[in-house]
């Protein structure tokens, strides 16, 4: 199961994603890549488009990464929450969202 956590207030905003779907053998697993792809996706927009200092940790079914005092930068983290609140919707046995605002 992949479980996210997001705490988004104001510019403020966090997310960790960690665990493996299960769905499928590693390196085939289409839910794990959409997540982790989805996930570096964000992060990567923050830090490298927008310019965001922000902390990222990633390792192996973990990645926690928290930016603050930036507003599109918390933008972007919602957006990352809503799609992979679509993704617990459609595969509910492999992805939970837990959030705190």
């Amino acid at each position: 199961m992949i479980r996210a956590a997001f705490t988004i207030r104001g510019d403020t905003a966090e997310f960790s994603v960690k665990g493996h779907s299960g769905a499928g053998e590693q390196g085939t697993d289409i839910i794990c890549a959409a997540v982790s792809s989805a996930a570096y996706m964000a992060v990567n927009t923050v830090t490298e488009i927008l310019g965001v200092a922000a902390e990222a940790e990633d390792r192996d079914g973990y990645m926690h990464f928290r930016s603050r005092g930036s507003k599109p930068a918390a933008d972007i983290v919602k957006g990352l929450k809503l799609h992979l609140e679509q993704l617990a919707q459609q595969y509910p046995a492999f992805v939970t969202i837990t959030t705190e605002e």
